[in-house]
């Protein structure tokens, strides 16, 4: 199972949206994918349908603590990811885990028995550099970056990578950069095309060709508890996503 978190600590750029629907279309390339949602919103739960969860029902956050295995916080889905979802229970799991012996490898070591049954587990972040992310972080592979070209995102990106460095020095050695995505483009604006260049510029290697045009579609989707290829299957967001996602396959050889 290769293991790839969506990382951006500024809001609004298209992170759990580009976690959806990069998980469907690798789900429709014939992958068996994982979402685990480390977002106390639970913006991913919600986008993927699953707007309800019983509080008996365990999550994400009973799984760090301990309660509850992966696997019986698992809900299984047909044709579409499995999930292992998250709620508000994460922000009270957060402060029980600051003091935790090994927090860091907590989600890595839950994951582990699931290794054998996914190709891909797509990690969706909060949009912040908290504890959830660095155990996000550790127990990935790869990292995906989804920045909106609406706006000069650089200096927040150079952050991440610091936090990254870290992560690599102390945690997870083989840590590296599957992808940067350049999420609500608009060609019609000169703003985002020098936006596009300079991230470009600075992450030549990492960047998918493929950008991800402002387009309705992808926001109507999630209301409905589908991602784009689902909910439009012919629209500019949706192909965009099957480009990312087979280039993603390409990158990890998986």
């Amino acid at each position: 199972m290769k293991t790839l978190c969506f990382v951006n600590q500024k809001g609004g750029v298209g992170k759990t949206t580009s976690c959806l629907n990069i998980g469907a279309a690798l789900q429709n390339a014939g992958k068996r994918v994982l979402f685990v949602d480390m977002d106390a919103q639970g913006s991913l739960t919600k986008s993927a349908g699953v707007t309800q969860l019983p509080q008996t029902a365990p999550t994400v956050s009973e799984v760090l603590s301990g309660k509850a295995t992966a696997e019986e916080a698992l809900i299984r889905r047909e044709n579409v990811p499995d999930l292992l979802p998250g709620d508000i229970r994460l922000s009270g799991a957060e402060i029980e885990l600051i003091g935790a012996a090994g927090r860091d490898f907590i989600l890595r070591e839950a994951l582990e028995p699931l290794q054998d049954a996914y190709d891909y587990a797509l990690i969706d972040c909060s949009p912040s550099l908290s504890i959830l992310t660095l155990m996000a972080l550790t127990a990935s592979d790869g990292i995906v970056i989804p920045v909106a070209a609406q706006y000069m995102p650089l200096d927040g990106i150079m952050q991440l990578m610091q936090t990254v460095d870290i992560v690599r020095r102390r945690m997870n050695p083989a840590l590296k950069i599957t992808g940067v995505i350049v999420t609500l483009y608009d060609s019609r604006r000169s703003l985002d095309k020098s936006i596009y260049d300079a991230i470009r510029e600075k992450f030549a290697d990492e960047l998918f060709p493929d950008v991800v045009r402002y387009n309705s579609k992808i926001a109507e989707a999630p209301t409905f508890g589908k991602d784009v290829i689902a909910y439009a299957p012919h629209s500019p967001g949706a192909e965009a996503y099957t480009n990312i996602a087979a280039e993603i396959i390409r990158r990890e050889g998986a």
